[in-house]
This record gives structure tokens, C-alpha cells and sequence, in this order.
């Protein structure tokens, strides 16, 4: 979600860094080659907004751009985005029109499925351009392998079908270690050579997600899309090729109250957090009606205040939260507390409140509000509210 300059920036506010969205795009592309590049940007681009991330990451080179459902490419055509557009699961009846009217990919797997969205491009006197998704092993969407052949001749064979890709999708890529991707690999293979041998030839062949595209350099075929690496986040932490990618969202608040609290006193609802010295109390404006989790209170979760790292304390509230910064700290009313980016020499990232909240940084960035302003910064700039 896009905003410009508004009063909820005096609350909370989410920095997007387009340059290093741009950056993402240029490693993953440089690794991906000679494939292309799709950028996923679903939910909202990740949180940090669709529409920006997509023209960012179209600009430095992304050739394709990923959705979950028709209603999220809408804005993106609205925007003038006129790349290719791959609907990434099977559309619904509801989103048949749309499909058509944004000329968007569709992804199709079931028969029932197929029927409909022909059904509707017949009535409309149009072509549908798609790609078969075949189920290798994930078992959560996908043609059965053994149903693909007949698929995709029936699709091949259809006017009211393009039939121009076949795609699969990887369970386990983020665990390099184990040989699930390898396999599911092979059966993707044996499916594309038995179509082939059939005497269909796909122009578009693709298999890697973000893992994928990092770890499993087979998988790459002739697109790779790339979804948490494009945002600079994803599973893998101490590997060349992932420490080149640069994270793109930092999260900020506005101290709205600073006060003291002595030892043994209470703090937030139920009281349930006691100072066990004296100390300085900072109020934040942000809340788990903002994204910020309670059970990272209970963890003590670290924010960023004038470089310095202060926990969580207390019951994190709807709008509000307390952070300790300790006895005689000099913070201000107005000051920027920062609970996911960079002050100074101190990082706090996705990953720790992934760790803390036994989650992914994907649930982490996608959790944050809609209440919450977006920024969208050309580069790396400083961290005040104003």
C-alpha cells in the first residue's frame, strides 16, 4: 500500500529502499542468467507495496511480474506495468473477466478449472495465454504428473487456449541439505521429456522460487521467480551469494512519551513486567494493531533507540508499546525508535523476530499494517519521523 506524507507518519512509518530492490533484481538476475526474471510481488509486494517494488524492480530488469490472484494484478496494470503477469494460482470463476481484461498469464491445474476459464474466453471471443503447473511432490497445488500429458494436449489443442508454459513448484529448496528438491527435479524432467517426445515443446519452462534460484542452479530453466531474495530476506544467512542481497524495509516509531519507573513497578496491562531497577521508559506509537506481535514483548525484543538497544517490556497493546532504554537515558519525545532496520552500528532484522516469534520473515513483513505509512526511498536515507 502506497500513501504519501500523512499524519500517521507521525506514528509509525515502514522505509522502503527501491535501490535495494533494484540491487536484489540485479544479483538474482546475474545469477538466475540466462533465465529471466520474474518478480513476485505478492501480498502487497511482501508489505512493502506492490506497485513501487514492481516498477523498481521492472526498471533494473525483472522481465515478468508474480501475483497470487487477478484482483492483485489490477493495480499493476492501472500503473502501467505492461510486462508479462503470471496469475500464480489457478483463478476462481470471479476472476475470469479480469484475466481477460488485464490480459494477465493464468496458471491452471484442474479440469474443472480449465472448462470454466475456456467456457469464458469462448463467450468472450478471446485466448487465455497459459501455463500447466504439475504437482512433483509439494501436494498442496498442481496436476497430478500423470494427468499432465493429457492436460496439456487438451490445452494445446484448444483455441481458446495459449498454451505457453509448464511449471512446477519446490517444497523444500531452502534446505539444501536434503535430496526432496533433487527429486522432485528428476520427475519434473521426465514429465518435460515425455511431453516433449509428444510433440509439445513449452516455450517457457520454470521450477525455482527464491531458494531455488540460490541454491539449486537446475532449477532454473528459462524463468525463476523470485520472491522473499527480491526484498532481501529468505532462509539462507551465511552464503556469498545471499549476503550480496541488501533487506528493503526498515520499521519505524515515534517515542510519544518518556518517563521514569522505579524499581518493583509495573508496566502495561496486568502489570506483569516489574523494572528490576530504576530506569527510564520510553512509549512508542505502534502496536500489534501495527504488526508488532505481543509475544515480542514477552521476548524483550530488541528496538533501536539513539544506536542503542532497548527491549520490549510490558503486554504489547493495539497502539502502543514500552521499551526499557535504561537508567538515565537522554530519549526525547519525538525521537525515532526503529524496531526493524539500522541505527548506527545496530541492525535489528526480520530474521530476529522471525527467531523470537518461531515464524519466517516473510509472515513478519507481510504482517506489518495497512495503518502503517509507507515511505519509498530512492536509497539508503536517515530514520526521522518528519
Amino acid at each position: 500500500m502506497s500513501r504519501s506524507v500523512s499524519a500517521l507518519e507521525q506514528r509509525c512509518r515502514v522505509d522502503v529502499d527501491l535501490g535495494a530492490i533494484a540491487h536484489n533484481v540485479r544479483v538474482l538476475q546475474e545469477r538466475a542468467v540466462p533465465a529471466a526474471l520474474c518478480a513476485v510481488v505478492k501480498g502487497d509486494g511482501y508489505g512493502h507495496g506492490a506497485v513501487e517494488v514492481a516498477r523498481s524492480a521492472v526498471a533494473a530488469g525483472a522481465s515478468w511480474l508474480g501475483v497470487a490472484c487477478a484482483a492483485e494484478a489490477v493495480p499493476l496494470r492501472r500503473a502501467g506495468l505492461d510486462v508479462p503477469v503470471l496469475v500464480l494460482a489457478e483463478p476462481p470463476p470471479a476472476d475470469y473477466e479480469a484475466v481477460l481484461e488485464h490480459g494477465l498469464r493464468a496458471v491452471v491445474y484442474t479440469a474443472e478449472g480449465i472448462d470454466g476459464l475456456a467456457a469464458h474466453a469462448r463467450r468472450r471471443g478471446a485466448r487465455v495465454t497459459v501455463h500447466l503447473k504439475v504437482d512433483t511432490g509439494m501436494h498442496r497445488a498442481g496436476c497430478e504428473g500423470a494427468a499432465a500429458p493429457d492436460l496439456a494436449i487438451r490445452l494445446a489443442r484448444d483455441p481458446a487456449f495459449e498454451l505457453e508454459g509448464l511449471m512446477t513448484h519446490l517444497a523444500t529448496s531452502d534446505e539444501p541439505s536434503r535430496p526432496d528438491a533433487s527429486v522432485q527435479l528428476e520427475r519434473f524432467r521426465r514429465l518435460l521429456g515425455r511431453l516433449r517426445s509428444a510433440g509439445w515443446r513449452p516455450a517457457i519452462v520454470h521450477a525455482a522460487n527464491s531458494s531455488g534460484l540460490l541454491a539449486h542452479p537446475d532449477s532454473h530453466f528459462d524463468l525463476v521467480r523470485a520472491g522473499i531474495a527480491l526484498y532481501g530476506l529468505g532462509p539462507f544467512t551465511d552464503q556469498p551469494w545471499s549476503e550480496a542481497l541488501r533487506p528493503a524495509l526498515s520499521l519505524h516509531a515515534r517515542v510519544s512519551r518518556v518517563g521514569p519507573v522505579r524499581a518493583g513497578e509495573g508496566v502495561s496491562y496486568g502489570l506483569r513486567w516489574r523494572a528490576p531497577r530504576d530506569s527510564v521508559l520510553a512509549t512508542l506509537s505502534i502496536g500489534y494493531g501495527d504488526g508488532v506481535r505481543r509475544a515480542l514483548g514477552a521476548a524483550g525484543a530488541p528496538v533501536l533507540l539513539g544506536g542503542r538497544r532497548c527491549p520490549m517490556v510490558g503486554v504489547v497493546t493495539m497502539d502502543q508499546l514500552v521499551v526499557d532504554c535504561g537508567p538515565g537515558a537522554t530519549v526525547r519525545v519525538g525521537d525515532t525508535a526503529t524496531l526493524i532496520g539500522r541505527q548506527g552500528r545496530e541492525v535489528v532484522g526480520a530474521g530476529l523476530w522471525a527467531e523470537l516469534l518461531d515464524t519466517i520473515d516473510y509472515e513478519v513483513v507481510t504482517g506489518i499494517g495497512p495503518r502503517v505509512a509507507r515511505r519509498y526511498l530512492p536509497g539508503v536515507r536517515g530514520n526521522r519521523l518528519n
